[in-house]
């Protein structure tokens, strides 16, 4: 065929892709046909018109339409509503049971709250505080018994506080999960006492219904968020409580991902909630009593549809999709390579490896050891301070810690018996890495208490002296000192792994733990920065470390949870007659002792990885390893070589 007639016969079809490229909406089945059209004429054009512009004109255009047939679509709006007309409903419907134990758990513990409050009606002022309940006493003698929703000056800001203050409450629910799931139920008794307690006071007051239909507003939405974010929470620990047929692993990320679902479904909820909390409670008296109502019942209506009926419909419509299951692929690594330079990734992760395949072992030696003289230490700084005991400080982790370790010379509170408090806490930290460096170095050996004495009976006192330095300035220097000395810290992190891990004399070791240091400064700085972000970020919900109190002890710029389980503590200590600030402060620290054990053998591990990395850079251990090996492996089986 000629040229001439070739493109005749073909271009109103070439003038078809162009239009169609051109066009802003593309049909992805009509740009496949047409593709296939256009490869077969530039096939032709290639074998009868290789030197004619034709055969260029034709490989642009199926470059063109290719790009527009494998051109990867967007997220689509129509996906985002996929997401909650399937998925999300799915995930509610697969963690069922979980949510009915939330919410059975909840209305038990509503319960326990209206029976100890019908039982002694001075439970409310336990539960609620006395400031709380005089103030809506007065309310009520006033003929406003909920005044105190519309004491807030500006909506806008009520609105902006309330929201941030439920959103943090429901995530910290969600969060607690992990521990066991205990945390979660520790959440939800606090707020079912509160609830139960709350409505049967209005109740003894006569007050029930008009209670009811002020609080149930906002609390339609916000109380069933809560509920359901300690399902979700009480999911993701079930997965790592109960595995199933997966590693704990796989399990707590499949759970995890389902419990984050559900909680992302709560955003809307708790937005709304935090709305009519500020625009619709703070007005109540002016509404007609049957529009708070319909308005109730209808967020109720929501809910159950939206978690209820909704989940159970769509796992009807698709059974195909309720057991599918999407876990990664991979199996945890329980074997390393230490003759290998690790990048600070590598480090970081094997790290994290190590920490979570070694932690029963050395776990075992810190509770039954360690954890004990740690309590001997901080009850001797307990009873030798008890002025400070019964404060409750402004900043309270900073002095907590210095009193519980000895350290606050500036404090007003000092005295000679700190020394002795000292000197415990560094055999108690020489203990504590002894036991980690042990486990590294019996890494796939059965737990052995004779291996752990003989260990620390040779490394002990050079473990000891080796921490001299960091222990100095950590008992010298105020809290806020050691930040700025933190960029000094990195000089002498890798002496404990030094003189722990390697076999010469002391003298030798220690120097090699100075020379290795200051090599791996960068990555120790980076190593410690990392670590101090991820530690503030874990202790945010639990103990923030931004829990600065006034000078009764209550939080002015955020709370946490041991804020609240501390004033649950000194309601409990105050009804029984008890040392209520004393035993609020023994609360604090039991919680900051259980950060400092697990804390620090994550960094112990890091900085065994980082002296292994530095010995394999200066010594070449590994890499003459592998020179031995060569010429000895066999091209057509398998040898022993092949498994080192």
């Amino acid at each position: 065929m000629k040229e001439t007639s070739f493109i005749e016969q073909n271009k109103k079809k070439w003038n078809r892709f162009e239009q169609l490229y051109e066009s802003k909406s593309h049909d992805p089945e009509e740009l496949s046909d047409l593709y296939m059209d256009i490869t077969d004429d530039l096939s032709y054009a290639q074998t009868f018109y290789k030197r004619r512009t034709v055969r260029v004109y034709l490989n642009q255009l199926a470059q063109k339409v290719y790009t527009g047939v494998h051109k990867q679509k967007g997220e689509s709006f129509r996906k985002f509503l996929t997401v909650w007309k399937t998925s999300l409903p799915l995930e509610i419907y697969r963690a069922r049971k979980s949510l009915l134990v939330a919410l059975v758990s909840f209305l038990v513990y509503v319960l326990i709250g209206v029976l100890s409050t019908y039982i002694d009606p001075d439970f409310t002022r336990l539960v609620l505080g006395d400031g709380y309940v005089n103030l809506t006493n007065q309310n009520i003698a006033e003929g406003n018994p909920l005044a105190i929703y519309g004491m807030a000056e500006s909506q806008l800001q009520m609105f902006m506080d309330i929201t941030t203050n439920n959103m943090k409450v429901a995530f910290l629910t969600f969060f607690l999960g992990f521990f066991f799931t205990l945390g979660t139920h520790l959440v939800i008794f606090y707020n079912g006492i509160m609830l139960g307690t709350f409505q049967y006071f209005f109740h003894t007051k006569g007050l029930l219904i008009t209670s009811f239909l002020g609080i149930w507003i906002h609390g339609a939405f916000e109380i069933s968020a809560i509920v359901l974010a300690a399902g979700a929470g009480i999911t993701a620990g079930n997965g790592w409580l109960f595995p199933k047929s997966y590693t704990r692993l796989q399990s707590l990320q499949l759970s995890t991902k389902r419990g984050l679902k559900i909680m992302m479904s709560l955003v809307p909820f708790i937005i709304a909630a935090g709305f009519l909390e500020s625009y619709v409670t703070h007005n109540y008296q002016r509404l007609p009593d049957w529009s708070k109502w319909a308005l109730i019942l209808f967020s109720f209506a929501l809910i159950l549809v939206y978690y209820v009926f909704y989940p159970m419909y769509v796992a009807r419509k698709h059974p195909e999709l309720l057991h599918e299951e999407q876990v990664g692929n991979f199996k945890p690594k329980t074997t390393f390579n230490f003759a290998k330079i690790r990048s600070f990734g590598e480090t970081m992760a094997d790290s994290f490896r190590m920490y979570r395949l070694q932690f029963g072992k050395f776990m075992k030696v810190i509770m039954l050891i360690v954890f004990p003289l740690i309590a001997g230490i901080v009850a001797f700084q307990d009873f030798t301070h008890p002025e400070m005991m019964q404060t409750e400080h402004w900043y309270d982790w900073a002095t907590q810690f210095e009193l519980m370790m000895g350290y606050g010379f500036m404090s007003g509170y000092w005295n000679v018996l700190d020394l002795v408090a000292m000197g415990g806490w560094s055999i108690v930290y020489t203990l504590i890495v002894a036991a980690v460096l042990w486990s590294v170095q019996t890494l796939g050996e059965k737990f052995s208490w004779k291996s752990f004495f003989q260990y620390t009976a040779k490394k002990g006192a050079g473990i000891w002296l080796a921490n001299f330095f960091i222990l100095l300035f950590v008992f010298t220097l105020p809290w806020w000192a050691l930040l700025i000395g933190m960029f000094l810290f990195p000089l002498f992190l890798l002496n404990s792994a030094a003189v722990g891990l390697d076999e010469n004399n002391f003298a030798t070791r220690l120097r090699r733990g100075f020379k290795y240091s200051s090599q791996h400064y960068g990555n120790n700085l980076l190593m410690l920065i990392i670590l101090l972000l991820l530690v503030t970020l874990l202790m945010q919900p639990i103990a923030s470390i931004f829990s600065i109190h006034n000078w009764q002890g209550e939080p002015t710029v955020m709370s946490d949870l041991l804020d609240l389980v501390a004033g649950f503590v000194k309601r409990v200590a105050l009804a029984m007659d008890g040392d209520y600030i004393f035993w609020s402060n023994v609360t604090r620290q039991l919680v900051y002792v259980l950060f400092i054990i697990m804390f620090i053998p994550l960094v112990i591990i890091m900085t065994s990885f980082g002296y292994f990395s530095e010995r394999e850079r200066t010594e070449a251990t590994g890499l003459r390893n592998e020179f031995r090996k060569f010429g000895k492996r066999s091209r057509t089986k398998e040898s022993s070589v092949d498994f080192e």
